[in-house]
């Protein structure tokens, strides 16, 4: 096997690679489900008003909106433009695989390397957009881990680590934020990586990285504040401490979705074994609307993208043989 035909082998395997973390992504939902019975995943549902699924759904909806704007932001910095309903799409598919997949450059890089070089994005761009996005989650982590510090309660913070680690982090969370915020304002030499040159973003693009991950948190956050609300009494600057800091503990720990590092952060924060009781119903309410409904989604939308797809290249084929 030649050069030419290794390279085109090993772009088809990582462009199938996308369905398969879309199978692994659908395999961890299952399975985290099928920790709950169905009579007490249908109780969760059934007990919950339905203003309160409403206004989380519409949280969620922003939420993916917010996360499918990494890809707009990481188009921008490679100085292309493509049609709002395909970044849209490759956000939402690439989001909603790589939140239930984990290892989000892997799995939500396969989707997105799937579409894009559809939509005529060299590699080498598509790679340069999923590291951007990466920093624009990392730096986002940053600013949203000062934040969560400052607001989280005490007693929750001494129960998940010591008063020293949580000083270092924000030292940490602090240091990254300005170093990279000060390589975007000063550092202008583009940085080189296996013949791939990087350019620093500018300023505005770096604020609009801090804004949109920052939305991002804040959605996926109000999905879950909205279905305690009138269950759980909890000041909202409190919980998004806990969330922020629950949230990025779930991302770090690469266990899809966050599953049991993201209740166990909650449970302390709950310590009355009536409302843990409750909060667990709605913490089955908040993975089924923020992991599972839009896996459904994207997964329906996947197939229809495909199917519609390899209509339009049977036809195009079809009319070149009438051609000739």
């Amino acid at each position: 096997m030649n050069a030419r035909s290794k390279k085109k082998l090993f772009k088809k395997i990582l462009s199938w690679s996308g369905l398969l973390f879309f199978g692994i992504a659908a395999f961890m939902i299952y399975h985290q489900l099928s920790k709950y019975t169905l009579e007490e995943i249908e109780n969760a549902i059934i007990e919950m008003p339905n203003k309160n699924i409403f206004y989380a759904c519409i949280a969620s909806l922003c939420g993916y909106i917010a996360l499918s704007s990494y890809d707009f932001l990481a188009l921008k910095y490679i100085k292309r433009k493509l049609a709002v309903w395909k970044w849209v799409f490759a956000g939402f598919l690439g989001f909603a695989v790589s939140n239930n997949a984990g290892h989000a450059l892997v799995s939500g890089g396969a989707v997105r390397y799937r579409l894009y070089t559809r939509w005529r994005i060299v590699a080498t761009d598509i790679l340069k957009m999923v590291t951007f996005s990466g920093f624009t989650y990392l730096i986002a982590c940053f600013f949203l881990v000062i934040i969560g510090l400052l607001c989280s309660p005490q007693h929750v913070l001494s129960n998940l680590s010591s008063r020293y680690l949580n000083w270092t982090v924000m030292i940490v969370s602090v240091a990254g934020l300005l170093i990279y915020l000060w390589g975007c304002a000063f550092y202008k030499k583009p940085i080189v990586i296996k013949e791939i040159e990087f350019e620093t973003p500018s300023v505005k693009l770096a604020l609009a990285q801090i804004f949109i991950g920052g939305a991002d948190i804040l959605m996926a956050s109000l999905v879950l504040y909205f279905l305690m609300q009138g269950y759980i009494d909890v000041p909202f600057f409190t919980f998004i401490g806990v969330f922020i800091i629950a949230q990025l503990l779930g991302v770090y720990s690469q266990v899809p979705g966050g599953l049991g590092v993201f209740e166990v952060v909650f449970t302390n924060l709950l310590p009355d074994d009536e409302n843990q009781a409750m909060l667990f119903a709605i913490l089955i309410l908040y993975r089924i609307i923020y992991y599972l409904l839009p896996l459904v989604l994207s997964g329906i939308a996947l197939f229809c993208y495909e199917f519609e797809w390899r209509e339009r290249k049977f036809y195009k084929k079809m009319k070149k043989r009438v051609d000739i």
